[in-house]
């Protein structure tokens, strides 16, 4: 049991990294107040953007 523990704990961490990542990456790019807070919630759900942005990359 303490092994799932482990794994869940192991892709936490590379999520919150990769929010953090998001946050710095669009935080950047953000001009107004309206696109920072866009940023924030980009930040959230960056797996749902990066997905998007492969399958988009593939149809092309």
């Amino acid at each position: 049991m303490a092994r799932e523990a482990t794994a869940a704990a192991g892709g936490g961490a590379i999520y919150g990294l990769g929010m953090f990542g998001a946050w710095v990456f669009w935080w950047q790019q953000a001009d107004g107040f309206w696109e920072h807070l866009y940023a924030v919630f980009q930040g959230v759900f960056w797996p749902a953007y990066m997905v998007f942005e492969a399958f988009d990359a593939l149809r092309s």
